[in-house]
């Protein structure tokens, strides 16, 4: 799983704004509704590669 403290000091790479850690999809940014994945405990914070925040 990924570092708390890498958590906070992540922000969307799009809006700047602050992220949050989402169980099972990834990191979510609510502001611009993308969820950015994590794949082997790195997060992909890559807007090309965001998905559709679902709910």
């Amino acid at each position: 799983m990924i570092n708390r403290d890498l958590l906070e000091i992540l922000a969307c790479p799009k809006c700047k704004g602050a992220v949050k850690l989402r169980e099972g999809q990834g990191i979510i940014c609510e502001k611009c509704r993308l969820v950015y994945e994590i794949i082997d405990e790195i997060p992909i914070m890559l807007i090309d590669q965001a998905k559709p925040l679902k709910e």
